[in-house]
């Protein structure tokens, strides 16, 4: 037995694609251990959003504490350095009310920020972001080639957000973004008993939820929040208007495309998220960070949590 790890205060985590039943298993832990649900997905944090990011419901928040969701106005974008500070701050909270803190969400930027730390890129130059940001996505592309070819190498060609912000970065600090992502500090890995789960179920499963959930979004609800978003005119790379079925919602109230269109475009961009979160999950954390490969449904939960170390009768 890790005497080191008895003296940690414990911290779980359920983290996996959209759609796998992470808010679930979270709720049936919190319930059988005692615990407080902490969100750890980017989308979820914007009041904007309940109905868009499928936020646990009230009645789901009345069987155990949950926080960090709809916390942050829309305006108000929230890095994976904001996110991290505010979950040290709830576990801290859990721990001393005798909870166990519980992370759930498929955001691996800002599980990997809490857990790992952040590297510790010094302020950007004002006027070195606004050029950058000011550059055509494709003409931003070929310069971090030439400037940080590796960061080119790791990032999507469509991430405009990324590619930008890895050209700022060499261009600010005259290194290069991995040589400062090297040196990570912040993370609270080494001071909690870590006890996670990755979700990874069969896709056909998945993908069949991915549209489950979708239809649901696309909803009389689904089309008042948008639209309420879209009076406020936020910046389009706001954090929030980039969220799954924003676009496409929009796209509908605009009349920019037919109902039935929507709704495909919505299914499909809800199943490539899931599927770019399944990859994610598969090969980013861990080799011995236990995963669950089965279909969630309310006859695998007890197995789910016997990963996770409790009996759902404790």
């Amino acid at each position: 037995m890790n005497t080191d790890a008895l003296s940690r205060p414990p911290l779980a985590l359920i983290a996996g694609p959209t759609a796998s039943g992470k808010s679930a298993l979270a709720l049936a832990l919190a319930e059988a251990a005692g615990g407080l649900v902490i969100n750890a997905d980017s989308a979820q944090v914007y009041r904007d959003l309940k109905i868009v990011s499928a936020r646990p419901d009230s009645a789901d928040e009345a069987r155990a504490p949950h926080r960090l969701y709809g916390t942050r106005d829309g305006a108000d974008a929230c890095s994976a350095a904001d996110w991290a500070g505010d979950a040290k701050v709830e576990i801290e909270a859990a721990h001393a009310a005798g909870l166990l803190p519980i992370l759930a969400g498929g955001t691996g930027l800002y599980i990997r920020t809490l857990i790992e730390g952040i590297a510790p890129v010094p302020e950007i130059d004002p006027a070195v972001r606004s050029r950058v940001r000011a550059l055509p996505p494709a003409e931003a592309r070929d310069a971090l080639m030439r400037e940080d070819p590796e960061a080119a190498a790791r990032i999507r060609p469509a991430d405009a957000a990324r590619t930008m912000r890895a050209l700022e970065v060499v261009r600010s600090t005259g290194r290069p973004l991995k040589g400062w992502q090297d040196e990570k500090a912040g993370g609270i890995g080494c001071a909690v008993d870590l006890k996670p789960l990755i979700l990874l179920p069969p896709r056909d499963w998945l993908q069949a939820r991915c549209d489950e959930r979708f239809e649901k979004i696309f909803s009389d609800e689904g089309f008042e929040e948008v639209h309420l978003l879209l009076e406020r005119r936020l910046p389009a790379l706001a954090p929030v208007m980039r969220a799954i079925g924003v676009r496409e919602i929009a796209a509908f109230l605009r009349g920019e495309a037919s109902r039935e269109e929507a709704l495909a475009a919505g299914k499909i961009a809800t199943r490539q998220y899931a599927k770019r979160q399944y990859t994610w999950f598969r090969r980013q954390p861990p080799a011995h960070w236990p995963r669950f490969e089965q279909a969630l449904d309310c006859d695998a939960i007890p197995d789910a949590l016997a990963l996770l170390g409790v009996s759902k009768g404790a």
